[in-house]
C-alpha cells in the first residue's frame, strides 16, 4: 500500500511517500496511525496530534475509523485552510 504524507506531516516523517505491507491487525486508518507512530520519533511527532490529522483513502476523505481493506493509497495531511 502506498502511504503519502503532505505539509508538516511530510516534514516530520522525513519523506513524501512510501510503500508498506500492512501488518496483521492493522485494519483501519487509526490502526495505521498507531503502527506508524510506533516506528520512530519522527513518525510519533508527526501523529502526536492525531485528532488534527486528516486522512484520505484513494483520494477520498475518510474518518480515522475507516477500514483499509482494498485501499491502494492512504494520504495523511494537516487541516487545510481556504484562500
Amino acid at each position: 500500500m502506498k502511504i503519502a504524507y503532505f505539509a508538516w506531516v511530510r516534514e516530520r516523517v522525513g519523506r513524501s511517500e512510501e510503500e508498506i505491507v500492512l501488518p496483521p491487525g492493522v485494519t483501519t486508518v487509526a490502526d495505521l496511525i498507531d503502527h506508524l507512530s510506533a516506528r520512530d520519533e519522527g513518525y510519533a511527532y508527526a501523529f502526536a496530534e492525531r485528532d488534527t490529522i486528516r486522512a484520505a483513502i484513494d483520494q477520498e476523505l475518510v474518518p480515522h475509523d475507516a477500514p483499509l481493506a482494498g485501499a491502494r493509497e492512504v494520504a495523511f495531511f494537516p487541516p487545510m485552510t481556504g484562500g
